[in-house]
C-alpha cells in the first residue's frame, strides 16, 4: 500500500484505497442499512419472545418473568390437536403439491404437449392471487352449498365431496401450492441432460419407461427442496385453515393464534405469545433445512460444460388424452373457482337451480366502490402496494449492492440478516408489530398505514434480494471498479454505473413486490384498525358478517387491479416474473 502510494501522484487514488478504515458516505450508507435492517428484523420478534415469558400483556404494569406460558402451553390438550391438524395438513398439502407439481412440469418441460406455454402460464397463476381469494373461490364453487356442489348433488342426491375435513383443505391448499412446485421442477426438468435418456433409448426404453427411470429421478432434488418450501408455506397458511376449518372445529396453529389473540372476548396475550413462539422455532428449523439442501445441490448436477438441448419426448397417443387432462385441471381447479366468483359478484343469488342471468344485478360493485369501508381499503392497498414496494424496492437494492458490491466486513452477516424474514410467517410478524408498537417506542405508528409498509417490507425482505442478487452478480465488477479508480466513491460508482444497468432487475422486483403487498394480508390482520384497513382485511371482516356479495366482488376487484398492473409492466417495460 505505501508503495502504492508514493508511485501514484496526489489526489489520483480514490480514498478507499489510500484510507480504507475512514469513515467517509459509503461508510455512513453500509453502518446505516445495517442497523435498519437489524431493527426490521428484530422489532417483531423480541417483544413476541419477551411476552411469551411475562405474567401479564406488554402493556401491563408489574410484569414479572415466569415459564407459566409455556407450562400452560404444553399441558393444554388443544396444542397437541393443533400440532397433529397442523402437521397432516401440510404432509397432505405437500404430497399432492409436489405430485402434481413434478407432473406437470415433465409435461409441459419435457413432451410435445400441445399449447404447453399457455398451460405453462396459467398454472403459475395462482401464485399472483391471495390465498384467501382462491380459498373464497373454491367456497363458492366446492364448497357444502358451492355451484358445483349443488350441481352433482342435484343428479346425486348426496353430498358428493366435502372441503370441511383435513383431506378437503388439504387438496385446496395442494393445488394452491402447485406452481411452487411446478417452477422449481421446471427449471430442472429443462436443464436435464439428455446424454442419459439418450442412453436409455438407446437400450431400448421407451418414452414413459425413460421418463419413470431417468427425467422423474433426476427433478429429486427440486422435489424435495420444493416440498420443504410447501410444507413451511403450509404452516403459516391461514386463509383455508380459518374459512373450511373453523366452521367443522378443525384448528391449526395459524386458526388458535387468530382466534386467540384477535377473535377471543379477552385475549390471552402469553398464550398467543409462546404459540408464536414455537411456530416461528418450528418455521426457522425448516428454513435452516432448506438452506442446508441447497448448499449440498452440487451433488445433484447434471449439466456439464457441453452446450446440449434436451429433446423433447414424444407422447404419440397420448398427446391429446394429456392435452385434456392438463386442460380440464386447469379450467376445473383455476378458472372455474375465479370464473364462479366473479360470477357470484354479479347476482342476488346463485345456485344452478336458477338461470344466473335472471338474478343479475350490478348491486355488489356499486357497493365495492361507494361504501367508505371498501373504498378506503382499495386506497390504502394501493397506497401500500405502491409506495411501500417503491421503497422497499430501494431499501433491499441497497442491501444486495453492499452484499454484493462492496467492502464492508460484516456484509455476510447483513446478508444472513436479509434473509432471515423467510423465517417469519406473516401472521407472526403483524403479532409482532402490534406488540412492537406497545413495547419499543413506536407508539407514534399505531393505527397508521406507515405501519404496513413498514412490516411488510421486513416481511418480503428475502423476496427482493433474490429478485436483485442474480442480475447483481452478472454485472462484471471491473465497471464499478474503474469508477472507483478515477475518484468516485462507493455510492456514485453504485448510483452512476451499477444502478442503471439494474434497472431491468429493479423494475422486476418492484412489481414482484407490489404483488405480494396486493394480496398481503395475514400481516395486516394484528395491524390494521378504522381508517387503516386494506382489501384483505375488508375481505375477512365481510366474511364474518356473511356478506358473500360483497366478498365476491371485492376479491374480483383485486383480481382484475393484479391482472391489469402485470400486463401494464409487461408491456411498459418487459417485466418478465416466476420465469
Amino acid at each position: 500500500m505505501a508503495i502504492v502510494q508514493e508511485l501514484a501522484p496526489p489526489g489520483a487514488l480514490p480514498d478507499y484505497i489510500t484510507h480504507p478504515r475512514q469513515i467517509n458516505r459509503s461508510t455512513v450508507i453500509y453502518w446505516s442499512v445495517l442497523v435498519v435492517t437489524l431493527v426490521l428484523v428484530l422489532a417483531p420478534i423480541l417483544p413476541i419472545v419477551y411476552q411469551s415469558f411475562i405474567d401479564r400483556p406488554l402493556y401491563d404494569s408489574g410484569q414479572v418473568l415466569t415459564l407459566q406460558n409455556y407450562k400452560d402451553l404444553f399441558a393444554s390438550e388443544q396444542l397437541r390437536k393443533v400440532l397433529f391438524n397442523s402437521f397432516v395438513f401440510a404432509s397432505i398439502t405437500t404430497l399432492i403439491a409436489q405430485s402434481l407439481g413434478a407432473f406437470f412440469a415433465v409435461l409441459i418441460g419435457r413432451t410435445d404437449l400441445p399449447c404447453r406455454s399457455f398451460f405453462g402460464s396459467m398454472l403459475l397463476w395462482p401464485l399472483f392471487i391471495s390465498h384467501l381469494v382462491l380459498a373464497f373461490g373454491w367456497f363458492l364453487a366446492y364448497g357444502s352449498a358451492g355451484f358445483m356442489t349443488l350441481f352433482v348433488k342435484s343428479y346425486l342426491g348426496t353430498d358428493p365431496w366435502t372441503l370441511y375435513s383435513l383431506t378437503g383443505m388439504s387438496i385446496i391448499a395442494g393445488i394452491s401450492q402447485v406452481p411452487l412446485a411446478l417452477l422449481y421442477c421446471l427449471g430442472s426438468a429443462a436443464l436435464a441432460d439428455p446424454s442419459l435418456e439418450d442412453a436409455a433409448r438407446s437400450c431400448g426404453a421407451k418414452p414413459l419407461r425413460t421418463l419413470w427411470s431417468i427425467t422423474l429421478p433426476l427433478l429429486l432434488p427440486s422435489i424435495l427442496y420444493g416440498g420443504v418450501l410447501n410444507f413451511t408455506a403450509a404452516l403459516e397458511m391461514l386463509s383455508i385453515p380459518l374459512i373450511f376449518g373453523e366452521p367443522a372445529g378443525i384448528s391449526f396453529f395459524t386458526t388458535f393464534l387468530f382466534t386467540q389473540g384477535l377473535s377471543a372476548p379477552k385475549p390471552n396475550y402469553g398464550l398467543v405469545g409462546t404459540a408464536a413462539v414455537l411456530l416461528l422455532a418450528i418455521v426457522m428449523v425448516l428454513v435452516f433445512l432448506q438452506g442446508r439442501m441447497l448448499r449440498n445441490s452440487r451433488r445433484f448436477v447434471t449439466v456439464g460444460g457441453k452446450a446440449t438441448r434436451p429433446r423433447p419426448f414424444k407422447l404419440g397417443a397420448l398427446r391429446w388424452p394429456a392435452f385434456l387432462l392438463v386442460g380440464g385441471y386447469v379450467l376445473l381447479f383455476i378458472v372455474f373457482p375465479i370464473g364462479v366468483l366473479g360470477l357470484r359478484a354479479c347476482v342476488n343469488f346463485l345456485t344452478p337451480l336458477i338461470p344466473f342471468w335472471e338474478m343479475m344485478t350490478p348491486e355488489y360493485f356499486e357497493e365495492v366502490f361507494s361504501l367508505e369501508i371498501t373504498r378506503r381499503a382499495i386506497i390504502n392497498t394501493m397506497f401500500v402496494s405502491i409506495g411501500g414496494a417503491a421503497i422497499a424496492t430501494g431499501f433491499v437494492a441497497l442491501i444486495a449492492l453492499i452484499v454484493h458490491r462492496s467492502d464492508f466486513r460484516l456484509r455476510r452477516q447483513l446478508e444472513y440478516l436479509a434473509l432471515f424474514p423467510r423465517a417469519l410467517p406473516g401472521l407472526i410478524a403483524g403479532i409482532g408489530f402490534f406488540y412492537a408498537v406497545v413495547f419499543l417506542p413506536l407508539g407514534w405508528m399505531r393505527n397508521t398505514i406507515l405501519i404496513l409498509v413498514v412490516a411488510y417490507t421486513m416481511r418480503y425482505i428475502p423476496t427482493g434480494f433474490g429478485a436483485l442478487s442474480p442480475s447483481l452478480m452478472q454485472i462484471g465488477p471491473d465497471l464499478d471498479r474503474s469508477a472507483r479508480v478515477m475518484g468516485a466513491d462507493w455510492w456514485t460508482s453504485m448510483r452512476v454505473v451499477i444502478l442503471k444497468l439494474m434497472t431491468p432487475a429493479l423494475f422486476t422486483c418492484f412489481t414482484l413486490l407490489f404483488v405480494h403487498f396486493f394480496k398481503e394480508y395475514s400481516t395486516a390482520l394484528f395491524l390494521f384498525a378504522p381508517g387503516t384497513e386494506v382489501i384483505g382485511t375488508a375481505l375477512i371482516q365481510f366474511w364474518v358478517q356473511g356478506e358473500m356479495g360483497r366478498v365476491a366482488a371485492l376479491s374480483f376487484v383485486q383480481i382484475i387491479f393484479t391482472v391489469v398492473f402485470i400486463a401494464a409492466m409487461r408491456r411498459a417495460f418487459g417485466v418478465k416474473i416466476y420465469g
